[in-house]
């Protein structure tokens, strides 16, 4: 089935019900776990490091449009077979795969992990999880029917501090939670005019193959490779997309959300190149367990954000932390920073400490002292060992999907700014007839 017939007959969302069956079966007794990497350079090739770390994993095949990546990842892994088409790999090397990563810009995500899927591959693939919500719900719904182990690469997930805000959140240590109010100051978004003319395309990049899907369009120099793509509509996802992922991952967890009912973007108007420099995104959601009945969600992002309020004011006079989450439940405040650093409980104005030993008395959550270097692969392992029948994946599509999903709707609410949107989850559309051209995306054949 062609991808554009495979997204048309999956609009509609599918439950999430469903229990992953390892590959444990295909993988021979004392054989490692074969990998094969689409996308090599930047992300991909941290992303490449940290799963190659597992002692079980061997790198099979390295793919990416940029021969300067595969140059240097070759020179780590020079058994492996190289491509700059991740078709022809995974169509040449099937009987060789045991499972696929998937580094590439937001707009490349569905096709490569869906093709993957199709050929029963488990999927470990960057977040945002795609770049379109019909592509997220795709993605969620090949990964149900053919019952693969999947893992969306938002690290943190993973991490003491933020398995920790989820135990407290749902223990109940500041009650029922009202609201959250999220931010990050990152500037991924394009305020200017669309560039104009054109530049050479540099000998080691295949021009094509990294617009894939997406309308072609001249090439020119740092615009969009390799840093630029994440602040242009047609790539990438904006500030809210890259680091609001991160960010809404735990409270979204903790909170055990769904996707939202109403959406609303405060914003500069549309310019049809580039995502605004400057949201707030206030999204309302269907009460939960762990939440008031009337819940409410705040992002701010771009260069001041978070804009000064009373619910973040902190004791002491102390300041925000860059990037975070503040919870706002009823017996108090849950402060927590993005990222490496502790939640910090705040009841009427003053910090209390928080004795872990009463919410995690067997000390399941394991060590509490921070180290990136050491926290950092965790994710990945667990993806490798969850292939492997040893763990279970903690980011599965089913739940990445539906957060990608509540972040998307967000993006599409920057192009009617100032206007609240109605989203039905059931049907996968919007009241506003006009705003679901945008639940998927331009589809060219390359």
């Amino acid at each position: 089935m062609k991808k554009r017939d495979f997204l048309k007959t999956s609009i509609v969302a599918a439950s999430t019900a469903f229990i992953p069956q390892s590959i444990s079966a295909m993988v021979k007794t004392g054989n490692k776990l074969r990998t094969a990497h689409i996308g090599v350079g930047g992300m991909g090739a941290a992303d490449l490091a940290s799963i190659a770390s597992h002692p079980d994993v061997e790198v099979v095949g390295l793919c990416d449009v940029d021969s300067n990546a595969i140059s240097k990842a070759s020179k780590s892994f020079p058994n492996a077979k190289t491509f700059k088409d991740y078709r022809l790999m995974l169509k040449e090397m099937s009987n060789d795969i045991d499972a696929v990563v998937v580094s590439t810009p937001d707009h490349t995500h569905a096709p490569a992990s869906i093709m993957a899927m199709e050929m029963n591959k488990p999927v470990y693939c960057q977040k945002p999880l795609a770049h379109h919500v019909s592509e997220v719900r795709a993605m969620q719904k090949i990964a149900q029917e053919k019952n693969l182990i999947t893992q969306m690469g938002i690290q943190v997930h993973s991490f003491y501090d933020y398995k920790l805000a989820t135990l407290l959140i749902q223990s109940g240590i500041i009650g029922k939670v009202s609201r959250v109010r999220a931010w990050s100051p990152k500037n991924w978004g394009y305020d200017g005019a669309q560039p104009s003319g054109s530049d050479p395309i540099p000998s080691h990049l295949d021009w094509n193959l990294w617009l894939g899907t997406a309308e072609e369009r001249p090439f020119k120099d740092k615009v969009y490779h390799p840093g630029n793509w994440r602040k242009l509509l047609d790539f990438g996802c904006g500030t809210l997309g890259d680091m609001g992922v991160h960010i809404f991952d735990t409270p979204y967890n903790a909170l055990a959300l769904d996707v939202p009912n109403t959406i609303k973007n405060t914003c500069r108007k549309p310019n049809g190149f580039g995502y605004p420099e400057i949201n707030k995104v206030v999204y309302t959601f269907p009460g939960t367990p762990y939440t008031t009945e009337k819940f409410k969600w705040i992002w701010h992002d771009g260069k001041g954000a978070p804009k000064p309020n009373k619910e973040l004011k902190l004791p002491n006079k102390d300041k925000l932390p860059l990037q975070g989450a503040m919870f706002i439940g009823e017996k108090g405040r849950l402060l927590l920073p993005h990222f490496m650093q502790p939640p910090r409980l705040i009841v009427k104005g003053e910090y209390k400490e928080i004795d872990v030993k009463k919410y995690d008395p067997e000390g399941k959550l394991g060590i509490t002292i921070n180290d990136y270097e050491r926290d950092a692969p965790k994710h990945y392992h667990q993806f490798v060992d969850a292939c492997l029948g040893r763990d279970k994946a903690s980011a599965p599509f089913s739940y990445a999907a539906r957060l990608t999903e509540t972040i998307l709707l967000g993006v599409i609410a920057g192009r009617f700014p100032n206007k609240t949107l109605h989203w039905d989850s059931e049907k996968a559309a919007f009241k506003e007839s006009k705003a679901n051209v945008f639940l998927k995306g331009f589809e060219r054949e390359f």
